[in-house]
């Protein structure tokens, strides 16, 4: 590492204020914290030291992400009739392209706005960049998920200033706006599974999800247990309910994420599930909601985002209820959306900031009423 920090300080001039390629300072910055802490301190001002940075928050969820982008890779090669490590080098050879896509472009964009705005770049799209392919179908085509990363990045990020300060999920308007813009690529008879024959692989093979079934005939064709160990057909990093329960395991150990919103996401879409069970409108079990689709998965990494999610106490509990409720009462209500979770979780991104509001008020008005009390 030393050689390596020899290296980096020796080019550095060439790219600060003054360098030829001052005008790649930003990209040059980005690179060099990516590899070593940064050596700069606060001068002025109060401010809170902590081991924790954006940084190395990313890079815990990423971690936290491996599980279920592993087995997405081994389902992936499993859907066309491969087994063990063929099947898992089969989903990674046809996944990595959509994440070199994701992140070339991603990355891209937020180094232009960077070098435009003269900032450092955000480290906030190392988990974006692998969020959007792991929550779209392996088969979709790699200009498609340009124009959502492009999209996403653009309109659902840097119109509202950047990392920490947009109002939807990143990675949700990505897939929000290829499912509205290409909905047969994203559902329905042209999803799923694979076009490619390599590896021994069986010829391409389309049909609906789990998902898709209990939308339209009201059971699936598979168990309840092949869909919590993730063998069925669904987008790439989804379909496995055990590996993201791990992820979550290792983001709630580390604080990473907030148990009240991921806990009331489950509560939330499996009362919503038993309210229907009982009056009728859906005859499979209610845990069968928390099971298929991206229920799990956008419980876990996406309702907890602490950037477009609440920020009080209370209003992660309601939030998070209301999340999980939307997303199933979407997905019986109306079966053209099956993916309720996509847009519940969209949606209370919007009603966030005012269910914080109202919290925070609530809370002013009993402390001015105990004030009076005591007077």
């Amino acid at each position: 590492m030393k050689g390596l920090r020899k290296i980096v300080d020796n080019v550095k001039p060439t790219f600060v204020e003054g360098g030829k390629l001052s005008f790649l300072a930003s990209f040059f910055d980005a690179f060099e914290t990516f590899l070593f802490v940064p050596n700069t301190t606060t001068k002025k001002g109060a401010h809170i030291r902590d081991c924790n940075d954006l940084k190395r928050t990313m890079t815990m969820v990423i971690l936290a992400l491996i599980p279920a982008f592993l087995f997405g890779c081994f389902n992936t090669g499993s859907q066309v009739g491969l087994e063990g490590f063929a099947a898992l080098a089969y989903g990674f050879v046809r996944v990595l392209p959509m994440v070199a896509v994701s992140y070339i472009v991603g990355l891209g964009i937020e180094v232009v706005y960077a070098q435009i705005r003269k900032e450092e770049v955000a480290e906030g799209y190392l988990v974006t960049g692998l969020l959007i392919p792991m929550i779209m179908p392996v088969s979709t085509p790699l200009w498609m998920v340009a124009l959502g990363v492009a999209f996403a990045v653009i309109f659902g990020k840097e119109v509202f200033g950047g990392t920490g300060m947009n109002v939807f999920n990143p990675a949700l308007v990505a897939r929000a706006f290829v499912f509205f813009a290409f909905t047969p690529q994203m559902s329905g008879e042209k999803v799923w599974f694979s076009s490619w024959k390599m590896m021994g692989a069986t010829d391409a093979t389309t049909g609906a999800t789990a998902l898709e079934q209990l939308a339209t005939k009201g059971e699936m064709q598979w168990s309840a247990l092949d869909a919590f160990l993730g063998f069925i057909p669904g987008s790439f990093g989804e379909t496995s309910t055990l590996c993201i329960l791990l992820g979550a395991a290792l983001l709630l150990y580390t604080g990473v994420a907030s148990w009240r919103t991921m806990l009331s996401v489950f509560v939330g879409g499996f009362a919503m599930g038993l309210l229907f069970q009982a009056v009728g409108l859906t005859e499979y079990p209610a845990y069968y909601h928390l099971l298929v689709g991206g229920f799990a998965f956008g419980a876990v990494f996406m309702a907890t985002d602490p950037v477009t999610s609440a920020q009080t106490n209370l209003g992660k509990y309601i939030v998070g209820f209301m999340t999980g409720a939307l997303a199933v009462m979407v997905r019986v209500v109306n079966p053209a959306y099956p993916e309720g979770m996509m847009l519940a979780i969209l949606f209370m991104n919007a009603l966030a900031p005012t269910v914080d509001y109202f919290v925070v008020e609530a809370n002013i008005s009993r402390r001015k009423n105990r004030v009076k009390t005591v007077k």
